[in-house]
């Protein structure tokens, strides 16, 4: 039996309030839950990430990997390719079966590739357990990107999901703090330190395992599903859990008619992609691809910089990370909830547009001898206050702007492609020019990504979506929507 909120008008399609219900919650301990138990996602992103870099000393040394500054740089593009894979794979699996029973997959995936990167004993077995080790990680960013957006009311979600994402950079300081505390000889060996800073993401995974316990399904996708009854019950629970009386009025709240299905086509994908909402996959390519460039240029290879250029100990790299991780965490801090006042189309050029600039300006300081490891450590935190809050906007763009039914999938997708573009192409190209020793030529390439962000900029203040305050189903009407 359906209840009056969802109920069955057809053989195959449903009336629901479900939607609205969600969107009129207020904010409680669940959200909360939420926001932490999927949010540590990007933690553990910021970690893996910036612990190879805190460690570039030591992995190129005799008491590590004895790798090359090439090989580790290509390191980075191996963590990339595997993000791709796991963003595309999983993200298919996501749709079809569902935002919460993927999430144990990815979380295991990651556990165990992150626990054998600790035990590396060559390039090529460190190169293939961090590829794994982002499949994970990119999976899980499918999953929870769908499930913050679907759980989230509309008036929070973009100030909450440009926080979590710039939660990786709280994983990017524990990392920093991990290697100077392992890295320090009179704690551990070097040939031992490096390998504890991997396995102690595996513990962290571990933690985050009980957390999910008490995460719902999407009653967003299983209404679409098929499952009303369960999506309802669902819906239910967490009303009680926010203090909502179940006999409440409903009668006012909007309802929709949504046509169930059991899966989600590439038919169906790709009509969304390029013929219902073809500006927006433009959009979303130039956000992802630029901001990726922008950030895996950077960041991947500025423990080299800091070695090869200002003779910086390999013990010391993490307190170089540490305010620069701090500037990216205090962005989204500060400047979340203008997206969802001031709106998208706004922040997210202003974003774009300060970080182009500044980088391009940061990276002349540096080609001309004129800021030295500290103050250039300064100017890179002011660059990725801004930037950190444009790359979690491109983010929140992509699972924003796409029907439900496609959600998961077209978050792989542009994870992919948008990595692939401009995330794979940026530490391959700077390891290169750190290996030359001269700055000017690494100049040219801090000049391409300031270019690309001023691009991206343009884009979006031309055909950005004003998605603030808005339900996901008004910014992109479900696949599935009957009009009644």
């Amino acid at each position: 039996m359906t209840s009056a909120a969802t109920e069955t008008i057809a053989p195959e399609v449903v009336s629901t309030d479900v939607p609205a219900r969600l969107d009129a919650l207020p904010w409680r301990r669940f959200h909360w839950l939420v926001v932490s138990a999927l949010g540590v996602t990007w933690i553990l992103d910021g970690l893996e990430v910036t612990i190879v870099g805190a460690l570039s000393g030591v992995l190129t040394s005799a008491a590590g990997l004895a790798l090359t500054p090439f090989q580790l740089s290509v390191t980075g593009s191996y963590y990339l390719l595997g993000g791709v894979i796991g963003a595309l794979g999983f993200g298919w699996l996501t749709d079809r079966f569902g935002r919460k029973r993927l999430f144990s997959v990815t979380l295991g995936l990651y556990l165990l590739a992150t626990l054998a990167t600790g035990l590396s004993w060559s390039f090529a077995s460190f190169a293939i357990f961090r590829a794994l080790t982002a499949a994970g990680i990119g999976g899980e960013g499918a999953a929870m990107d769908s499930a913050i957006d679907e759980l989230i009311p509309a008036r929070r979600r973009g100030q909450s999901s440009i926080i979590i994402h710039g939660s990786f950079w709280v994983g990017a300081a524990m990392g920093s703090l991990a290697s100077v505390v392992l890295l320090n000889p009179h704690v551990l060996a070097p040939s031992l330190g490096w390998r504890f800073a991997f396995i102690g993401g595996a513990l962290l995974a571990l933690v985050i395992v009980y957390a999910r316990r008490y995460l719902p399904e999407s009653p967003r996708w299983l209404i679409t599903h098929g499952k009303p009854a369960e999506g309802e019950r669902i819906v239910d629970q967490i009303e009680t859990r926010c203090g909502i009386a179940p006999e409440r009025d409903r009668s006012g709240l909007p309802r929709m008619a949504l046509r169930t299905q059991s899966r989600t086509g590439y038919v169906q994908v790709a009509r969304s992609l390029i013929l219902r909402y073809p500006k927006r996959t433009f959009l979303c390519i130039t956000l992802l691809a630029t901001q990726a460039f922008c950030y895996n240029a950077v960041f991947f290879t500025y423990g080299l910089i800091l070695k090869q250029f200002y003779a910086v100990p390999d013990q010391d790299i993490g307190w170089f990370l540490l305010p620069f991780a701090a500037g990216n965490v205090l962005g989204p801090l500060l400047l979340g909830r203008l997206f969802d006042t001031l709106g998208r189309r706004v922040m997210i050029g202003a974003t774009y547009a300060l970080s182009g600039v500044l980088l391009a300006i940061t990276g002349w300081l540096f080609a001309r001898h004129l800021v030295d490891a500290r103050q250039l450590t300064v100017c890179w935190s002011v660059v990725f206050f801004f930037a950190s809050a444009a790359a979690s906007a491109a983010y929140l763009t992509i699972s924003e702007s796409f029907p439900l039914e496609t959600r998961a999938m077209i978050i792989g997708i542009f994870n992919a492609f948008g990595n692939g573009l401009g995330g794979i192409a940026g530490p391959v190209l700077f390891g290169a020019q750190i290996a030359t020793g001269v700055r000017g030529n690494l100049l040219w390439g801090y000049l391409i990504g300031g270019g690309l962000m001023l691009f991206a900029a343009i884009v979006e203040l031309a055909i950005g979506v004003d998605a603030e305050r808005k339900p996901l189903e008004e910014v992109a009407p479900p696949l599935s929507q009957v009009d009644q």
